[in-house]
């Protein structure tokens, strides 16, 4: 179970995420769903530890994340929305980095083995990050989050730039960690992809949560609409250029 509890975001003058609430169960597929700038990334980046909220609390496994940092990173494998990081190590460095942080035990190797295997990616393990494509990189980034088969697996626009069948391959990943009682947090723009896999849905809109629950009783509020226009009914119109604008200029001045 992840708790998010009256998470505010401020940057500058610009709120990012504004009293958010909600309970991330064990066993499900939680989607976050939002136009850009509407708090997304932000909520994923506050529950992995890299952006601090501004107010509110975070929970994760009934552990504070502000007193139990570091255990609480141990139960998380995250896949950023770039795979651009450690571009100038090898991807077996990367894995075998990501294995020392979380101190995995030399099976571990074998679970490599088949994650590589799984994600073709055999004949590239001893090049350099720097010089895949970024499907690639994905790929790499993706194998590293689930080579310590997290009880919380969090992926932020995990689909994007992958091929047909890594995409289909990382569904079937995604369900079976489901399955398993363990916990898929994800964001994405593709409303199909979270009407497919989601038990769950949040939807943002400037920071502020407009929809929490599953598809089906979305789908039910409009019987015969499909959920991409109750989606963009609820949702709106892109977030104005100019908050977007405020956004990004405020984020750039707290770094």
């Amino acid at each position: 179970m992840i708790t998010l509890a009256h998470l505010n975001k401020v940057y500058g003058q610009t709120i990012a995420l504004k009293d958010l609430t909600l309970n991330i169960k064990s066993g499900e597929v939680f989607g976050f769903l939002g136009h850009n700038g509407a708090g997304k990334s932000t909520t994923i980046k506050s529950i992995v530890s890299i952006i601090e909220p501004t107010a509110g609390h975070i929970e994760v496994d009934g552990l504070d994340l502000h007193q139990n940092r570091m255990a609480v990173k141990q139960k998380i494998g995250y896949v950023p929305d770039s795979p651009d990081i450690f571009l100038q190590l090898t991807a077996n460095e990367y894995w075998h980095l990501i294995a020392a942080a979380y101190d995995l035990p030399a099976t571990a190797d074998q679970r490599l083995k088949e994650l590589v295997t799984l994600f073709d990616m055999t004949a590239h393990v001893d090049e350099a990050i720097e010089d895949f494509s970024h499907g690639m990189r994905q790929k790499t980034v993706i194998i590293g989050a689930l080579l310590p088969d997290p009880d919380v697996w969090i992926l932020d626009e995990p689909l994007q730039s992958l091929d047909p069948q890594t995409a289909y391959d990382l569904k079937e990943l995604i369900k079976d960690h489901a399955r398993r009682g363990k916990t898929v947090i994800f964001s994405t723009h593709v409303l199909d992809t979270a009407q497919q896999l989601c038990d769950e849905l949040a939807i943002l809109k400037k920071g502020e949560l407009i929809y929490n629950g599953s598809v089906a009783d979305l789908l039910a509020t409009e019987p015969g609409t499909s959920l991409e226009k109750i989606y963009l009914k609820m949702a709106g119109r892109q977030a104005d250029a100019q908050h977007l604008a405020n956004l990004k200029d405020d984020q750039d001045v707290e770094k």
